[in-house]
C-alpha cells in the first residue's frame, strides 16, 4: 500500500491465492511492477471501463486462436518474444505480451466489423516506443486485408505526431504499391551502406530491419546494385513490379481517456475523446453521447 496527495491510499493485490480462486494465479499483474506499467494498466483500465460493449480477445490464447485458426495466419507473423528458463530448459515463446486491448468492432457507422488492434500512452512513453511497438506488428498487418489501429492516450500531447508516425510507418507502406517500398528500402540502404547517418533516425532504421527481411534473395540483391549503378531506373523498377499492388485499408483513431485520473499525477486531467477518421479526410466527432458508452462504430 501507498499513500498519494489528494487520492489516498492505493492497494496492489499480488496474492497468488486471491488469483488462484480465479483461475489466473499466473496473472502478470499480481507481480510488482513499476510506476510506468501501473499507471498503464489503469489507462487501459479506464478505456475498458467507458466500452464495456466490445468484445475483446482477453487472453493470449483467444488472440492466437482468432489469428491462426480463424483467420488461417501463421504463428511465424505473430508479435512474439522469447523467454530464456533455467539452463537447460527450453525457452518460452509468448505472444501478444504487450496485452493491449484487441477485439473487433467496425472502423465507420454502418461498416462491418474489423479487428482492432491499440496501443496505450499512458504519458510515459517515447515516440521511439511506439515505432517499436509497430514494427513487433508489421508482419501481421502485412496478413490482413483490413484492420483498424487504435491509439489511446491521457493527453493530447502526442497524438498528431502518432498520426504521423502511422501514416509513415505503416499505413502508407501497406496501401502503397510494392515499388514505392522497394525504391525506400533502396534509399535508405544505400545511405546505410554510405556511412550518411550521422544522427540515428529510428524510423528509418526499423524501416531497413523489417525491409531487409522481406525483400531479401538474389533477385533483389540484383535489382539493388543494377538501380544503385544507375543501370535500371526508376521507372523501369516500378514496371517490374507493376501487378503486385496490394489491395488493403488501414484504419487509424485516436482516442483521448475521458476524466482519466492516476495517483501518479498530482492534478486531475480531464479532456473529450477525439476520434479522427484518417483514412482519406479528417473529422472529429463525438463519440460518447449523452447516456452512452461506446467506442465508435460499436
Amino acid at each position: 500500500m501507498r499513500n498519494y496527495p489528494s487520492v489516498g491510499p492505493v492497494f496492489h493485490l499480488f496474492s497468488r491465492t486471491v488469483y488462484g480462486q480465479m483461475e489466473k494465479d499466473n496473472l502478470r499483474n499480481r507481480r510488482r511492477h513499476s510506476f510506468e506499467f501501473i499507471r498503464t494498466r489503469l489507462l487501459l483500465l479506464d478505456f475498458i471501463l467507458a466500452n464495456q460493449i466490445l468484445a475483446y480477445f482477453e487472453t493470449e490464447q483467444d488472440k492466437v486462436t482468432f489469428f491462426c485458426e480463424t483467420m488461417g495466419i501463421s504463428k511465424d507473423s505473430l508479435p512474439a518474444r522469447v523467454y530464456e528458463g533455467r539452463p537447460g530448459s527450453q525457452p518460452t515463446v509468448r505472444y501478444f505480451v504487450d496485452k493491449f486491448p484487441l477485439f473487433l468492432a467496425p472502423p465507420l457507422l454502418g461498416a462491418p466489423p474489423v479487428v482492432t488492434f491499440s496501443y496505450v500512452d499512458s504519458g510515459f512513453q517515447t515516440p521511439s516506443g511506439f515505432l517499436t511497438h509497430l514494427a513487433a506488428y508489421q508482419r501481421l498487418f502485412r496478413q490482413l486485408a483490413t484492420f483498424r489501429f487504435l491509439y489511446i492516450a491521457a493527453k493530447d500531447a502526442y497524438l498528431q505526431m502518432a498520426d504521423e508516425r502511422f501514416r509513415s510507418f505503416v499505413k502508407r507502406p501497406l496501401e502503397s504499391e510494392i515499388s514505392v517500398e522497394i525504391l525506400r528500402y533502396f534509399y535508405i540502404r544505400k545511405k546505410w551502406d554510405n556511412h550518411e547517418y550521422v544522427v540515428p533516425v529510428t524510423e528509418d532504421f526499423l524501416f531497413l530491419t523489417d525491409a531487409r527481411q522481406r525483400f531479401h534473395g538474389d533477385r533483389f540483391e540484383r535489382l539493388y546494385h543494377a538501380w544503385r549503378s544507375g543501370e535500371l531506373g526508376e521507372q523501369n523498377l516500378r514496371v517490374e513490379f507493376l501487378q503486385l499492388r496490394p489491395e488493403r485499408t488501414v484504419f487509424f483513431d485516436t482516442y483521448l481517456v475521458r476524466r482519466h485520473r492516476s495517483p501518479f499525477d498530482l492534478e486531475t486531467k480531464s479532456g473529450e475523446r477525439c476520434v479522427k477518421d484518417t483514412d482519406h479526410h479528417t473529422v472529429h466527432r463525438s463519440v460518447h453521447p449523452s447516456g452512452e458508452r461506446k467506442l465508435l462504430g460499436a
